[in-house]
């Protein structure tokens, strides 16, 4: 697993209180709504700060979250971009 993405799991994991590891979050799993690991809007603002104070990028745009905050693999690659 590259860095980012464990970085990025153990911050999802510890920001938004998930009741599992960072082991346990599969890379393509959607990260909201049903099926995924069940995030809400507010764990969605958390998560765009998260990423902010992790990896420096900026998501002040509602389509561009809601293109990049789909998996880990999507923000994975939203991140390697910047």
């Amino acid at each position: 697993m590259s860095d980012i993405k464990e970085k990025l799991k153990e911050m999802l994991v510890k920001r938004l209180k998930l009741k599992m590891t960072a082991q346990d979050i599969k890379d393509d799993v959607p990260l909201f709504g049903e099926g995924g690991l069940g995030l809400d809007s507010i764990d969605a603002l958390e998560l765009v700060v998260g990423l902010q104070k992790e990896f420096n990028v900026v998501i002040n745009d509602k389509s561009v979250a809601e293109k990049v905050l789909v998996s880990v693999n999507s923000i994975v690659g939203f991140i390697e971009e910047k």
